[in-house]
């Protein structure tokens, strides 16, 4: 069993969940202090503020209280629940609910104004949440409203004009794209209004599609324009950098574009950013990729310093896990309620785009006309891409079939013999073995011979990824498992302590001076002259350092899938955990199967296949419901 801390405080149920593994110590202290401070004896209100508290410490924002008892427990290193939640001291729901509503810490009492939690009424039952993470969902609320309430001025001609410029046939260049097109619609609602979010999986032309938004306002309003790129982490960042700047001459885009990261474009220095409600990011559009890990603080933090006439597009994929931190804030803005109206210059640029129906020639079917529900959504500023460029086949059919949770139709396609889909256990790994020696024998080959791009290319020629960290099933067991095979295979155990041609890497924590981000991934290479470098694959051209300048750095035969999250392998083998491992979801296999361009190893059981199809990363929040105080 995991190893708890045990809040010395907690008593009664408080001390019973805790001891479970359900709430943490400081879920128990937090609970108590408000207590103190708000005049509450109640332990129904105590239980349920450190529920809230371990709600936010989970990713939710607040605690769903129609879903109570849909918790975790503490595991063994196996992923096995040490107790049944069932078995625990739950209150009974009424009375808890009426706790709640007479409890100083929700209506305020006589020590005061203090409020720290907020019991809201929605229509999908009540949401407990902390105050400041209410405030922080009201704050996304009403921005968004307002920004909703006006559109850019555009000229429809203009805007026609440009997109049929920006948006050709791919097989005849001298005709515009056949409709219906979605990155054209995509482009045209994020001149036309004021918050676009584009939404997409892997490969479904996003980057391609923000480069000729940028190319398009950059017409539509000269070169004056002042343009933002961001995204939540340094990696994405410096790679929506090089997705843009590859196509600057392409595109006539304004020369030197800079991605940075959210955290720096809000200019946070000493745990305050610059930028705020009263001192306004200076851009004219921002595009925020990889919008799907920025938490709800991050979000709150944006809008409340983006200026009401700024357009801003979010760019991300929903069914990807989302932040670390609370909130999956994308996800909500793409199925949050829909309040506002198309522009007319929209409506006449993409008339023949959202009038087209069937496909238009694509090898996905996938990419057809625009449905009722999709016009509908447009309303709201959101629109997805569908049509997969970078892999298709049986691996989309995969994705897709998990992404809609359908576990019999994702059965038949892992048995279904496919060269590109492989399901085997977890005591059958030669295919797995081969796969981990071959890349490290390229690798270490060309690292050895000092060619720094075919080392690179091949450390992405596989991948490894497991669910969890640590335990059986952990990234740790099986990087020992693959160094170990690596090292009976060359005779050459590799030294722990030092640098060697062909270690690859990971870097674990953001360093700007020295140029690389939380993520990257590179390998060590041998140069001609005998110096070990370090190389970090940056667009065309690697970038290069000395190890010595590298602070925060791994060997990595093996990573999280959630360190994957934004890179791309040729081939993915992902061990799963057993099905009883709460860290098993829909979005994690989804985010694992679309790393893959060309083939997907699970390494697994039948039983975690279904279960983690099964299973959702159910984020309560209440930006996707209609609300009452």
């Amino acid at each position: 069993m995991t190893d708890l801390l045990i809040a010395q405080r907690g008593k009664g149920a408080l001390r019973e969940f805790n001891e479970a593994g359900v709430l943490a110590a400081g879920d128990v202290h937090v609970a108590l202090r408000l207590a103190q401070l708000g005049g509450d004896g109640d332990p129904d209100v105590h239980l349920a503020a450190a529920l809230a508290v371990r709600a936010v410490r989970a990713g939710s924002v607040c605690l769903d209280l129609t879903r109570l008892r849909e918790v975790t427990v503490a595991e063994d290193e196996d992923g096995n629940p040490a107790v049944d939640p069932a078995t625990l001291p739950w209150p009974r729901d009424d009375a808890l609910l009426a706790a709640l509503r007479r409890s100083p810490l929700v209506v305020g009492g006589d020590r005061g104004a203090l409020r720290p939690l907020r019991l809201v009424d929605t229509t999908e039952g009540p949401l407990l949440y902390l105050d400041r993470y209410f405030r922080q969902e009201q704050t996304i609320r009403r921005v968004l409203a307002d920004r909703d309430t006006s559109v850019p001025h555009v000229d429809a001609a203009r805007l026609s004009e440009h997109l049929d410029r920006l948006f050709r046939d791919q097989t005849d260049h001298t005709r515009p794209a056949p409709a219906p097109d979605r990155q054209r619609v995509a482009a045209a609602l994020a001149a036309t209004h004021r918050t676009t979010v584009i939404a997409g999986g892997p490969g479904t032309g996003k980057t391609h599609t923000v480069a000729r938004i940028l190319a398009l306002v950059a017409a539509l309003d000269g070169d004056g324009v002042r343009i933002g790129l961001a995204a939540p982490t340094g990696k994405a960042a410096a790679r929506l950098q090089e997705s843009v700047r590859e196509q600057e001459t392409e595109l006539v885009l304004p020369p030197g574009l800079t991605a940075m990261t959210l955290h720096r474009m809000l200019g946070w220095f000493r745990g305050r950013p610059r930028y705020h409600a009263g001192n306004h990011l200076p851009y004219d559009l921002i595009v925020v990729d990889e919008t799907s890990m920025v938490s709800l603080t991050m979000m709150y933090r944006l809008l409340e310093a983006v200026r009401p006439d700024t357009r801003l597009v979010l760019v991300g994929d929903p069914d990807q896990l989302a932040s670390v931190d609370a909130g999956a804030v994308l996800a909500d803005l793409v199925a949050r309620p829909v309040a506002g109206t198309l522009a007319p210059a929209f409506v006449r640029a993409t008339a023949r785009d959202l009038e087209t129906t069937g496909a238009h020639g694509s090898d996905d079917p996938r990419e057809t006309a625009f449905g009722p529900r999709e016009h509908d959504r447009l309303r709201g500023g959101v629109v997805r891409l569908t049509r997969g460029r970078r892999f298709g086949g049986d691996i989309a059919g995969l994705a897709r079939a998990v992404r809609d949770g359908d576990g019999d139709l994702v059965m038949s396609i892992l048995r279904s013999g496919s060269s590109t889909i492989e399901f085997c256990g977890h005591d059958d790994l030669d295919a797995l073995k081969r796969d981990v020696l071959r890349t490290s024998a390229a690798v270490t080959s060309a690292a050895t011979c000092g060619d720094i791009d075919g080392a690179l290319a091949h450390l992405d020629t596989h991948r490894l990824l497991c669910a969890h960290r640590d335990g059986h099933f952990g990234v740790q067991r099986w990087a020992r498992q693959a160094t170990e095979w690596v090292a009976v295979s060359t005779g050459r155990r590799p030294d722990p302590d030092g640098w060697y041609p062909g270690q690859p890497l990971l870097v674990t924590e953001n360093d700007y001076d020295a140029r690389i981000y939380n993520g990257d991934t590179g390998v060590i290479v041998r140069r001609d002259d005998g110096e070990l470098v370090a190389a970090f694959a940056r667009g065309q051209q690697p970038f290069v350092l000395h190890p010595s300048r590298l602070a925060s750095v791994q060997t990595v035969y093996a990573m999280t899938i959630h360190r994957s999250q934004g890179s791309q392998y040729d081939t993915v083998s992902v061990v799963l955990p057993n099905e009883q491992s709460t860290l098993l979801t829909r979005e994690l296999l989804y985010t694992a199967i679309t790393r893959a361009r060309t083939k997907v190893r699970i390494v697994g059981t039948e039983d975690a296949v279904r279960e983690g199809v099964g299973r959702r990363v159910l984020r309560a929040s209440g930006l996707r419901r209609r609300i009452g105080i």
